[in-house]
């Protein structure tokens, strides 16, 4: 199946998912994490891209990003994949590649989604069973938009600005998303969007983006109307 071709829309925030080659640990160390998120920083400056939310878990990288240009994103991962890769194979003593092959993206609607989506992120870790609270987690970005510890590495977007009229009332207003989980629906929803580089949203917004950009924002309807001729001549042709 062709590789459908990256979203180039700056301004709008996507969700992106690095992983580990063979799903293998890409940090072993509090140095790891340290570093990458010190690249990420760098990454995300020269690249003009926002940090919304993130999360490092041992084999994965889960990242909330806006662009301001069209290929911000992709510059910015490239970037950040590169140094850490060499650092990698340096500090281990190792060669070879380190990450599963492109990194997976979904256009986020980020009126409908968007806080969903920093929960989806933040909440990774409870999911895994590594934490009870995603407070207890040093790794993510919830210490930051929850709490207020400056991590110098996040930007807060318009919708978690509107939670409150300061700093502090976003931060309670925030806190009180993560007092019911997300259900596995809505999980399972955010996670294939994501693997099959889709957009999330509404249907009107899936309309808007469809008409900006040059490919599909969803898949395609599984079987068809078997009773149509197209079908019946596609089905008598495929037996010969």
């Amino acid at each position: 199946m062709a590789r459908l071709p990256r979203f180039v829309l700056p301004g709008h925030p996507q969700h992106i998912i690095i992983r580990g080659n063979n799903r293998e640990a890409i940090f072993y160390a509090d140095e790891d994490y340290k570093f990458y998120l010190s690249k990420l920083r760098d990454a995300c400056k020269k690249h003009d891209c926002q940090l919304h939310a993130y999360v490092l878990m041992t084999n994965h990288v889960h990242l909330l990003m806006t662009p301001n240009t069209e290929n911000g994103i992709s510059k910015a991962i490239q970037m950040l994949g590169r140094y850490y890769v060499q650092y990698f194979n340096y500090s281990y003593k190792r060669t070879g590649t380190l990450w599963e092959g492109r990194y997976k993206a979904s256009l986020i609607d980020s009126a409908s989604y968007l806080l969903t989506c920093y929960r989806y992120i933040e909440l990774n870790p409870v999911r895994a069973n590594m934490v009870d609270d995603p407070s207890e987690y040093p790794w993510s970005s919830y210490r930051s938009n929850a709490l207020g510890h400056a991590d110098y590495l996040t930007v807060p977007h318009i919708e978690y600005l509107r939670l409150g009229k300061t700093e502090l009332d976003c931060q309670a207003a925030y806190r009180g998303l993560f007092r019911n989980h997300l259900s596995e629906k809505t999980v399972e929803e955010i996670r294939a969007a994501t693997n099959k580089a889709w957009v999330l949203g509404s249907n009107y917004f899936k309309e808007q983006i469809a008409g900006k950009i040059n490919r599909a924002v969803t898949p395609d309807k599984r079987g068809g109307d078997r009773c149509s001729e197209e079908y019946l001549r596609r089905r008598d042709s495929n037996r010969v």
